[in-house]
């Protein structure tokens, strides 16, 4: 059967970690990697077979227009081995945003030990979430998380900077109160800055825990 590749540029990082968990619990294809486009915008790279992905897409592109985003989306036919220079971005590093450009699954053997054991956590424990609260300039997003953390019992996991001002704060603990922490934490955007995206991915897939910050 025929492989592919698909590329999916989407705006925000909070939307294209979301569409990620999507992606993957609508087909079994194989996240590659995303990197940052330095204009507010992810780019996914996908994997598997051509029915898989179109599946993939189509679920893809039905959450992003649930969550009034944007995205760009395309699938390779069995790629020319030539693109594969295009296709697979190398690891690289942004001074400027001081910062991992290019995101890969990790898969040393004690993150995969880490990773299978929280996999088998959430099979079990149907309360799991990630939360993603994603602002346009620091401040909003530091009083967002704050008023997060006080909110609810959470815990944060991780900071990331797109360029242009965008950055996403990752929380982590059970659905109830991650919802509350966002819900709370996202109010507090207004008049210190721009609300980009605020997200809750209940149950993560296996993908969105190997590319989180550890």
């Amino acid at each position: 059967m025929q492989r592919g590749v698909a590329i999916l540029e989407i705006t925000g990082l909070g939307p294209a970690l979301v569409t990620i968990d999507t992606i993957e619990k609508a087909a079994p294809v194989e996240i590659l990697q995303y990197e940052l486009n330095d204009f507010y915008g992810v780019c996914v790279r996908v994997a598997g077979l051509a029915a898989d992905l179109e599946a993939a897409l189509q679920a893809a592109q039905a959450q992003i227009h649930h969550m009034g985003g944007s995205c760009v989306s395309t699938i390779l036919y069995a790629p020319a081995a030539e693109s594969a220079k295009t296709i697979h971005a190398p690891p690289e590093y942004q001074p400027l945003l001081e910062q991992e450009a290019v995101f890969f699954p990790r898969r040393d053997e004690a993150v995969a030990t880490q990773t299978n054991a929280g996999a088998a956590a959430m099979a079990t424990d149907l309360n799991y979430a990630i939360g993603l609260i994603e602002t346009q300039g620091f401040t909003a997003v530091i009083e967002a998380i704050d008023t997060a953390c006080k909110a609810a019992n959470v815990e944060v996991i991780g900071k990331e900077k797109l360029g242009g001002g965008y950055v996403t704060v990752l929380i982590k603990g059970d659905v109830a109160a991650v919802g509350a922490a966002v819900e709370a934490g996202k109010a507090r955007v207004d008049g210190l800055g721009k609300l980009i995206s605020a997200h809750v991915i209940a149950r993560p897939s296996a993908s969105i825990l190997k590319l989180l910050p550890n």
